[in-house]
């Protein structure tokens, strides 16, 4: 199978940029230090034979008035990308936009196109490697977060359908834009790949339709579901899926770990993605927190490798975030990185077993991927599986 990534092992830096109700926005580019160190820190990823990355457009920072763009804090990642021959996966909506703009307007999803459309513009005119757009991230998890939840922006309760749409609109109008500007881009829909498990007996249907709301974002957006938002199957390119220790859980109830009778392996829930879509697969996000990482990257890669094996398409493993972060709500120091928090002249230290397990893991898919059609244009259209 031949991958639209340069490598299967994957870094992703953090970029979360939100707001939370009291008002504090995020901007995890810069609070990691990956602003300042991105030269280092590209290099860094190339050294343990990592060539493509996620990274981060802050439209919060380069769109401050409509139809007006600073490209400042981009150039410089674009630059240390260029310089160490690094792919780049770009997020151009990680759950942050423009404080001038509202979200739920019909206005957005057009002022989100007019920006996708320039950022592709730059992106596709400066970057010595073909860039990838992830357009809007995580749909269906913004949508619960931001528009049931009030967790942060828009900070709304019982607008979780509205919002989902919104952002549907929004993807949808920026992938038209971005294509007419790059034509041959390929574009990633990262959302989170969970399993719902019945709590007790009786309630297995609930947590049938519970499980099934994970595809409703991209069901959108191939047109399936909801057809009135203009969804295509073209929409959908690259399917990513964001997989962590805690995906999956009771309906109701606690997290399901790995060893759990009820729990489901990943490579049942890979297929079952790949049936569904007929798309290349992406692990868009994936890690764990301390001494758990390399053992968790060890789980996947097996499970990946597995699938693979099956035939299942899946073009990589980005670990995510590459860089220990400080954690959202309470800034805490999160130890979930191949690389440690920067020192005064960006140097970050490197999680020993993890580095060990990234390296084996490298050469191990270096020998299980052949050369065959790509993915995208030789698996079956969206929906061949009727589901």
């Amino acid at each position: 199978m031949r991958s639209p990534f340069l490598s299967f092992m994957q870094a992703g830096f953090e970029c979360s940029c939100h707001r939370f109700p009291d008002g504090r926005r995020l901007d995890l580019i810069s609070s990691t230090g990956h602003d300042r160190w991105a030269d280092s820190d590209y290099a860094a990823a190339a050294s343990q034979g990592i060539h493509t990355v996620r990274d981060g457009v802050r439209w919060h920072l380069v769109g401050r008035a409509s139809r007006c763009y600073d490209w400042s804090s981009l150039r410089p990642l674009v630059a240390a990308a260029n310089a160490h021959g690094t792919q780049v996966i770009w997020d151009l909506c990680h759950y942050g936009w423009p404080d001038w703009l509202d979200i739920w307007s019909a206005r957005f999803p057009e002022e989100f196109a007019r920006y996708a459309a320039a950022a592709a513009r730059l992106l596709s005119n400066e970057s010595a490697v073909p860039p990838v757009y992830c357009p809007v991230n995580e749909i269906s998890y913004w949508a619960w977060a931001g528009g049931d939840m009030a967790h942060f922006g828009p900070c709304a309760m019982g607008r979780g359908p509205e919002l989902k749409r919104q952002l549907v609109r929004a993807a949808i109008q920026a992938t038209d834009a971005i294509l007419e500007v790059d034509p041959g881009a390929r574009l990633l829909a990262a959302d989170p790949l969970i399993s719902i498990h019945a709590s007790f007996d009786g309630d297995e249907e609930a947590a049938r339709e519970a499980d099934a709301a994970q595809f409703e974002a991209w069901d959108m957006l191939t047109g399936r579901w909801e057809p009135g938002l203009g969804g295509d199957p073209r929409y959908l390119d690259i399917v990513g899926l964001n997989y962590y220790p805690h995906n999956q859980w009771r309906l109701g109830g606690p997290t399901v770990p790995p060893g759990d009778p009820q729990y489901r392996p990943l490579r049942q829930l890979l297929a079952s993605a790949a049936r569904r879509y007929g798309r290349p697969l992406l692990i868009a996000e994936t890690g764990a927190e301390g001494g758990a990482r390399a053992d968790w990257l060890r789980y996947v890669a097996d499970e990946t490798a597995q699938a693979l094996q099956a035939g299942v398409p899946v073009t990589g493993i980005c670990l995510y975030p590459i860089t220990d972060y400080p954690g959202w709500e309470d800034d805490r120091a999160c130890p979930t990185g191949l690389f440690g928090v920067p020192s005064a002249d960006g140097e970050r230290t490197v999680h020993a077993a993890l580095a060990v397990e990234v390296e084996r893991q490298s050469r191990r898919f270096a020998g299980l991927l052949t050369e065959e059609p790509d993915p995208g244009s030789t698996w079956p259209a969206a929906g061949a599986d009727g589901g």
